[in-house]
């Protein structure tokens, strides 16, 4: 099966394909180029492969949560692609994939993006599997799932913004904190496993409905609500 995969969440663009020839990567800290330089590379990823648009069997995205814009770039980018073929696409949660390669750590596993206003999407994994909710919290509750004692690795392209603010936070003694040391690195090649995993699974793709996980709403749409409620008033 060869599948192209998108990891457009953060300012770290990475773009997967496997092929029969191989696993092929592309990975840069794009910033705002996300658009610029999706599909470009997927094409050269293709070409590297020996592989034409029509030889994907599968499309994959991130599904969240992560950067507004670059999420539906990631989307939009994998189901134009699969809807133009005729072909299935599936979207992955973005955390589940942060923490896949940590999966044999022993003990929690707390992959982090900065959702500024000093929240963070998070979640907590433990052994692989996720043991909280995909939350838009502060600190104090995504350590309510740890177990005293126990050791936690953070992850995530914000895991040392994660680090620094948990000087200030109180309980944090009760817990052993060690920082990822390639917390920068995309996540398109654990993209790939699990988009197999979850297309061989459910042994069809997502509904082309489907769009990104947002647990907040995106700043434009509270100042919109701040305004009308300031109206009203």
């Amino acid at each position: 099966m060869n599948i192209l995969a998108f990891d457009a969440a953060t300012p770290v663009l990475s773009i997967a394909l496997s092929s029969e020839k191989g696993n092929f990567y592309f990975e840069a800290d794009a910033g705002l180029r996300h658009s610029e330089l999706l599909i470009e590379e997927a094409r050269r990823l293709a070409g590297k492969a020996g592989l034409e648009a029509a030889d994907i069997s599968l499309l994959a995205c991130m599904g969240g949560p992560g950067s507004f814009t670059g999420l539906r770039i990631g989307f939009a980018a994998a189901k134009g692609m699969a809807l133009g073929l005729g072909k299935p696409f599936v979207s992955v949660p973005t955390l589940d994939c942060m923490a896949l390669p940590h999966r044999h750590w022993s003990g929690a596993v707390l992959p982090v993006i900065d959702a500024k206003k000093n929240h963070f999407f998070g979640a907590v994994y433990r052994e692989g599997k996720k043991i909280s909710p995909c939350l838009d919290s502060g600190i104090p509750e995504l350590l309510s799932f740890l177990i005293p004692g126990e050791k936690a690795l953070v992850t995530g392209p914000d895991a040392g913004l994660f680090m620094e603010n948990l000087e200030h936070c109180a309980g944090k003694d009760a817990f052993s904190f060690f920082m990822d040391r390639d917390c920068r690195a995309g996540h398109a090649r654990h993209l790939l496993e699990l988009a197999r995993e979850k297309y061989i699974l459910q042994n069809c793709g997502d509904d082309f409905d489907t769009g990104p996980l947002y647990l907040r709403k995106s700043d434009a749409e509270l100042t919109l609500e701040e305004r009308g409620g300031q109206e009203r008033g």
